[in-house]
């Protein structure tokens, strides 16, 4: 066979080996000009965003409970037939409005009686008075005693005593004919009543119904002294700019009112290690219910300065949280150190010091090193 025949039918061999075997060619350094060389790897599509660097407003978060402004329990304040039940039970009552109607009839005979003991006292106060004169008037002519004169004031003085006791008794039967209509002694809601049409009730009856007012409303939440100071409001300024409080009810719906810290406990618990703070907050819808379990939200009175991302761009694993920011056309990975949650960014406390290109979208296909093909994306979500 000539020597141009042996190179064409080693060049048809070479085209019909499987890639295994032109892979073990190329292994042992054979056959090197017929194998391609390998493609660069091929860069991700990522979209990222810039870390920004701007001032926000730290918050945090406790458990708390909404607490009435003002709680009254109803009572007897003497003992009669219960007549009549005036309000519906859940209702909302004005100041002053009839609650229960107790029979009047036994306390406004008291009142008689004791009227007319006082007419009495009078007209013996008057007759005292008419006869002590007459002896001072005989004692200035000769004709009558000192121990008479001294015997008729003695007596006017205590004529003057019973009229006292007399009106006394008078004022006492007024007033409790007027405790036979019970009145809301504050505006509010009213919950069910005790006892019904029919009963005699008493002061030993207990409580007939409850109060609350419902607007505006309290939210006291415990806080340990290690967080509170961290705010900076474990004191209250006196300008009045106290630290903003929001509620998130327990199906994650956010009241739409704010309020403000009022109060501050003046000693730490010190079998929890914690202090206990008071907010009021406007309640004109009543959403707002007297012993609610809420979260609540407290901002501190001066914002801070901190590095944003989105919060779409956190990755957490076994060593703590990361992002992934772009440098010379990689991806690299940034261990972070987070803080508050601001709208839809979250604070970076330690790790990033701004102007970062950080990667938010194609997450799920990089790798630390991996080349990859940024594209900024222009968020719509809001930031708070």
């Amino acid at each position: 066979m000539s020597e141009r025949s042996r190179m064409a039918r080693t060049k048809r061999i070479s085209s019909t080996l499987p890639l295994s075997v032109m892979a073990l060619a190329a292994a042992f350094g054979l056959g090197t000009g017929a194998l391609a060389q390998q493609p660069a790897p091929t860069a991700v599509p990522v979209g990222t965003v810039m870390a920004e660097k701007r001032a926000i407003t730290q918050t945090a978060d406790f458990v708390g409970r909404i607490e009435a402004v003002n709680r009254v329990d109803i009572r007897a304040r003497v003992t009669g037939y219960l007549e009549e039940v005036l309000f519906k039970d859940g209702a909302t009552v004005a100041e002053g409005a009839p609650l229960f109607r107790i029979e009047r009839a036994p306390f406004e005979a008291a009142v008689e009686q004791a009227q007319g003991a006082l007419e009495k006292a009078q007209g013996a106060l008057q007759n005292a008075t008419v006869q002590r004169q007459r002896a001072e008037e005989l004692l200035r002519t000769n004709a009558g005693s000192v121990a008479i004169r001294d015997q008729r004031v003695a007596e006017e003085k205590g004529a003057q005593g019973d009229l006292t006791v007399a009106e006394a008794n008078l004022k006492s039967a007024q007033i409790n004919l007027g405790y036979t209509e019970i009145k809301a002694p504050i505006a509010g809601r009213i919950g069910r009543t005790k006892v019904t049409k029919g009963n005699v009730v008493g002061p030993d009856s207990g409580v007939l119904a409850q109060i609350v007012s419902d607007d505006p409303m309290y939210v006291t939440f415990p806080v340990s002294q290690r967080e509170f100071l961290a705010l900076k409001t474990n004191r209250l300024p006196a300008d009045g700019s106290a630290p903003l409080v929001s509620l998130k009810f327990s199906d994650g719906s956010t009241y739409d009112q704010k309020g403000r810290v009022d109060f501050v406990d003046v000693s730490v618990e010190r079998s929890t290690d914690t202090v206990l703070v008071r907010a009021t907050l406007p309640n004109p819808g009543g959403k707002l219910l007297d012993g609610t379990l809420v979260r609540v939200g407290v901002q501190a009175p001066q914002s801070e300065e901190k590095v944003l991302v989105p919060q779409s761009a956190l990755i957490a694993d076994q060593q703590g949280s990361y992002v992934f920011a772009v440098e010379d056309g990689k991806a690299v990975v940034k261990r972070v150190k987070v803080g508050a949650e601001a709208g839809s960014y979250i604070a970076i406390d330690q790790g990033l010091s701004g102007n970062e290109q950080i990667v938010i979208q194609g997450l799920q296909n990089l790798r630390p090193g991996v080349p990859v093909l940024a594209s900024p994306v222009t968020l719509t979500t809001g930031r708070s």
